[in-house]
């Protein structure tokens, strides 16, 4: 393994990220339990496929994927680091590539990929995981939980 020339303090900070459970990951999801759509967290949503969603509605086939604007490469956001350049370019553009497998893979096997970025608003994130995950089970045939017509 590659060795890289960094300091204490950041060693610390970056082992403090957490990859789950995030501050955005769970105030999307209080917002989709809200709305009264039910759902599981960090699934895989593929036997075979090794990648797990933050968020998935099974019977829609939907994925949701809460992505950290440093670690997947933001549009918006994203920093090169100048400290082992190298590795970090390496290590982003492979989480991109592989979140492009992962939307690929989970397409051919009939599932739909909504990816969210940290920064987005969550209302708005919900909004549209809720459109989505609507479209997909009128397209599905898949009814309503309890009867309910807000339970989506």
């Amino acid at each position: 393994m590659e060795t890289l020339e960094t300091t204490a303090v950041v060693r610390r900070r970056m082992s403090r990220q957490k990859s789950r459970n995030t501050g955005v990951e769970v105030a999307l999801r209080k917002l989709l339990h809200g709305s009264g759509l039910r759902y599981r967290i960090h699934r895989r949503p593929v036997k075979g496929v090794r990648r797990e969603a933050d968020i998935v509605f099974g019977p829609a086939r939907v994925a949701v994927f809460v992505d950290g604007c440093f670690w997947h490469g933001c549009p918006e956001h994203a920093t090169w680091p100048r400290n082992n350049a190298d590795f970090w370019r390496k290590k982003i553009e492979g989480n991109r590539s592989r979140d492009l497998d992962t939307d690929a893979r989970l397409a051919i096997a009939g599932w739909l990929s909504v990816r969210i970025w940290e920064h987005e608003d969550p209302a708005e994130a919900a909004e549209r995981v809720i459109a989505t995950v609507a479209e997909r089970r009128d397209a599905l045939g898949v009814p309503a939980r309890n009867g309910h017509s807000r339970a989506i």
